[in-house]
Formats: structure tokens, C-alpha cells, sequence
């Protein structure tokens, strides 16, 4: 009776938790088995594996594991994980107010809302934006990179977002860096990037970490501001899985295929979370 006591308060938490969290997911994962339809079907059927199994032999499919793994990578791990801590360090030492201004502009690209985001990109990387006209300024050649290089304009789009998140979190992780290890490296002579790699980045691995699974998690499921720059064209050259289930499910109107790969996806986020978690484990 006791035990119940003591955990009542979070009744009230579990239960939302439970209806609006594991509810959807659960219902996601009975659809995922049946060949439901949104529209010409009168009753769905129980099909077991088979959208599992049309999955891993359907082109398209493996086509955008492959992107949304290009896109993960360079906008993610690469991108904003890089640009971030860069920025962390050099705002460190710049003056008051360029770090207000920097910061200002960066925190302001992560808070937009992403379809915003998505249609502001837009006219950057269009035909006829700000890119190409900065490009003609400087007497080189201009193109449409939204259909030539399409993965690669989405991939910086969201680093263009992102980067904010991961400037914050190496913000606090280099700050908290005891003054007198900087020091007594600055005396031993460790400069530049090998002051980098033997004291800051051990110092700060589990922020690194941390931020690599977050930063991960959060670019798997990147929907809006792919759907706003290039609808995962040109054809299919920059669908990665969430653009690519959306077009199953509410496009081709194939609810219990798109459930399908939206649980393959929810697998490989799992998985990458369990290699970042085993990395945290693990010591320098």
C-alpha cells in the first residue's frame, strides 16, 4: 500500500504517457502488419511480414536508407556537430558583442519553425536566389542546385538550422573545463588542434556524446524542411525515409506499408542510439 502511495503522483503523468505516446505507437505497430488503405479498400486484412518483406526488396525503399543515411551524415555527425563546437570556441574568445550578435543569428535559424525554415532556404538556393545571385556577383557560374545537388541543399539547409543546438551544448560542456587545466596546457605548449584532441575533446566526450544522439535522433525524423525545399525530388534524389513514408502512406494512400517503414525507421534511430550510448559507457 505504501509502495502505491509513493508512486501515485506520477499516475497522472503515466497515464498521458500511456495514452498519447504508447497508444499511437501501438496502433502504428498493429497497422504496420495489415494492408490498410486510406481510401478503395472496404476492410483491411492481417498480412503479417509482407509490407516488412516488400520493403527490403522495393529500389525506392533502399534508395532512401541510403539518403537519409548521407543526409544524417553530413548534416548531423559532420555538419552540426563540427560547426557547432567550432562556434562554441570561437565565440569563447571573441567580444561581447559578437558573441551577442553571432549568437542572436544562429539561435534564430533553430527557433524558426521548420516549414519556415524550409521556404526561406528556398529562395536561397533556388534558380533564381540569393546563392546564384552572389555567385553571378563574383563572375562564377550559377546552376539550379535544388535540382543538380539536391541532397547536398537539404543537408546544408538543416545544418544552417541545427547548428544552434549543438553551439549551446559544447557552449556549457567548454566552460566547464577547469581554468587550470587550460592553463597548464597553454604552458606545456599544447596549441591549436592538438590542444583540441588530447584535453578539450576527452574533457567534453560525454556532451560529444550526447550531442551526436541527439543531434541524430533529431535529423532522422526531418520532415518539413525537406518536403519544403524539393518534395524528395528531383524524382527520388533527396527522399529520405520520413519524405518517402509520407508518400506511401498519404500519397499512394498505402497506410499499412507507410506504418511499416515508419517502424523501420523508429529501428534504425534505436540502433543508432545504442552505439552512441555504448560509446558513453565506455571510458577514454
Amino acid at each position: 500500500m505504501r509502495h502505491l502511495v509513493r508512486w501515485s503522483p506520477l499516475a497522472p503523468a503515466t497515464a498521458l504517457l500511456l495514452l498519447f505516446l504508447a497508444g499511437p505507437v501501438g496502433y502504428c505497430a498493429y497497422l504496420a502488419f495489415t494492408d490498410t488503405q486510406l481510401t478503395g479498400q472496404e476492410s483491411a486484412s492481417f498480412v503479417g511480414l509482407a509490407n516488412f518483406r516488400h520493403a527490403v526488396g522495393d529500389p525506392e525503399f533502399r534508395n532512401a536508407v541510403l539518403l537519409t543515411v548521407v543526409f544524417t551524415l553530413i548534416s548531423a555527425v559532420l555538419g552540426q556537430n563540427t560547426l557547432g563546437l567550432a562556434l562554441a570556441g570561437l565565440l569563447r574568445r571573441a567580444s561581447r558583442p559578437v558573441r551577442a550578435v553571432t549568437g542572436t543569428v544562429v539561435i534564430t535559424a533553430w527557433v524558426l519553425p521548420e516549414i519556415v525554415a524550409g521556404f526561406l532556404l528556398y529562395t536561397f538556393f533556388e534558380r533564381r536566389g540569393t546563392l546564384n545571385a552572389l555567385l553571378a556577383w563574383l563572375h562564377l557560374p550559377a546552376q539550379d542546385w535544388l535540382f543538380t545537388l539536391p541532397i547536398l541543399a537539404v543537408s546544408f539547409a538543416n545544418v544552417w538550422r541545427g547548428t544552434a543546438f549543438s553551439m549551446l551544448v559544447y557552449s556549457a560542456a567548454l566552460d566547464g573545463i577547469p581554468q587550470e587545466v587550460a592553463e597548464s596546457a597553454e604552458v606545456d605548449g599544447a596549441r591549436g588542434l592538438r590542444r583540441l584532441w588530447h584535453i578539450t575533446l576527452p574533457m567534453i566526450r560525454r556532451s560529444v556524446g550526447t550531442n551526436l544522439m541527439l543531434n541524430t535522433l533529431q535529423t532522422l525524423s526531418v520532415f518539413g524542411l525537406i518536403w519544403a525545399l524539393t518534395r524528395g525530388g528531383p524524382g527520388n534524389r533527396s527522399q529520405t525515409l520520413p519524405v518517402f513514408m509520407y508518400d506511401q502512406a498519404f500519397v499512394k494512400s498505402l497506410i499499412g506499408y507507410g506504418t511499416a517503414v515508419a517502424l523501420l525507421l523508429l529501428v534504425v534511430g534505436a540502433l543508432f542510439s545504442a552505439v552512441y550510448l555504448r560509446l558513453l559507457r565506455e571510458e577514454v
